[in-house]
């Protein structure tokens, strides 16, 4: 989508492994459950009526529409020429404002994963656990119902060894031990510490909740992909350091260049 201040490309932002429930239908449409609401949104619609998302309060939050991409990208380009390069092959991705409950549990799942089976995964887990919306979608499992679920039941479900990890997140959630809230204020070491107190998460779900969960855009998790890239353009140094504030926002461009190129 273009418009005033703004690009938004629908498969770049909803496949680019930040968000696990959109699939791009037959006709071109993108259709996904998110907080509840089923989108369904096209790029030829989108490009020829950007209103569709700025008009909509939901939608233009979801796709973090206030933030001005385009400054941050013009910024990152000039300093670096990777970061140019990873801009133009995906201009469009912006980073979603999920749920961060949803968030949470989605990145609990990705560990040793591929999208592909993460999608299974959590369409498995929404149509046993989440509320029906319309006979058809489900919307994510809430946090009691997960806690409430017998670990066999998740184990059926193709978890794997992380099916125990799902049912301690959804249980520190509900009992307070980690509170989702504070999270977004407290800072990112004192956050990033906090989740790694629950069973199963570690430093790169950690910083993958916080920078998709909660849009903590100074995060910049560490996969394998982003290990080679640091280890190729910037030996020794810290995604933190390099790009600061946008530190996440950087660290999604050069992933999805690196991940599809």
């Amino acid at each position: 989508m273009s418009g005033k201040g703004f690009v938004l490309n629908l498969a770049q932002t909803l496949d680019c492994g930040q968000a696990f429930r959109f699939s791009e239908t037959s006709d071109g449409v993108w259709r996904g459950v998110a907080k509840g609401r089923v989108i369904e949104l096209s790029q030829k619609d989108v490009d020829s009526n950007p209103e569709i998302i700025t008009s909509d309060p939901f939608l233009a939050e979801y796709f973090d529409m206030e933030t001005d991409y385009e400054a941050i990208k013009d910024e990152l380009a000039k300093r670096y020429p990777v970061m140019k390069e990873a801009i133009a092959y995906a201009p469009g991705i912006r980073i979603l404002r999920q749920d961060p409950f949803e968030a949470l549990i989605s990145f609990v799942i990705s560990q040793n994963n591929n999208i592909a089976r993460i999608k299974g995964i959590i369409s498995r887990l929404c149509a046993r656990y989440g509320e029906c919306i319309n006979g058809a979608d489900y919307a994510f499992p809430t946090p009691e119902v997960l806690a409430a679920a017998p670990v066999s039941e998740l184990r059926s479900l193709g978890l794997g060894f992380r099916d125990s990890y799902v049912s301690a997140a959804a249980d520190a959630v509900i009992t307070n031990k980690l509170d989702l809230a504070a999270l977004k204020r407290l800072p990112v070491p004192e956050a990033r510490s906090e989740l790694m107190k629950v069973r199963g998460i570690g430093p790169k779900v950690a910083d993958c909740m916080l920078l998709f969960g909660l849009h903590r855009t100074e995060c910049f998790p560490l996969d394998v992909w982003m290990k080679r890239v640091m280890a190729e353009y910037f030996p020794g140094q810290k995604g933190e350091d390099l790009f600061g504030s946008a530190a996440g926002i950087a660290q999604q461009y050069l992933f999805h260049y690196r991940r599809t190129k």
